[in-house]
């Protein structure tokens, strides 16, 4: 397997940090009686909550930039060094960009988000030239 195609593999795993971060905090905060409701009736959100939803919308915003992005990679010209490094560059900033998020560090998260995104963009340069 492709280093591209292992990375987008385990960006699932990634996914599932976002996901699960804004799952356990709205439970946490609403019951999980509540979490199985229809939901039509929400109280208000803390800021928590607000956070590690806002930090999943972003993942969502990116994720699918970087599933298209490995996988042409992967059938263009598999193993290319900025494709890698690209990757690798997008996959840790992304770990890093959640916690950073949820514990509201300003500056550092968005300079962290700036080089995740830069990574999309090594990628996308990689697999054009």
């Amino acid at each position: 397997m492709s280093i591209e195609l292992s990375l987008l593999f385990w960006s699932l795993a990634v996914y599932a940090l976002y996901l699960g971060a804004q799952s356990t905090i709205y439970r946490i905060e609403y019951g999980v009686k509540f979490a199985a409701t229809a939901r039509d009736e929400a109280p208000p959100k803390s800021v928590a909550l607000g956070r590690a939803e806002r930090a999943l919308g972003n993942f969502m915003e990116t994720w699918p930039a970087f599933i298209i992005l490995s996988l042409v990679a992967h059938l263009a010209d598999p193993g290319d060094p900025v494709v890698f490094w690209g990757a690798v560059v997008w996959f840790v900033g992304r770990i890093v960009y959640l916690p950073l998020y949820l514990f509201g560090v300003p500056y550092v998260r968005s300079l962290v988000w700036c080089v995740a995104t830069a990574g999309l963009g090594m990628m996308f340069f990689g697999v054009l030239f």
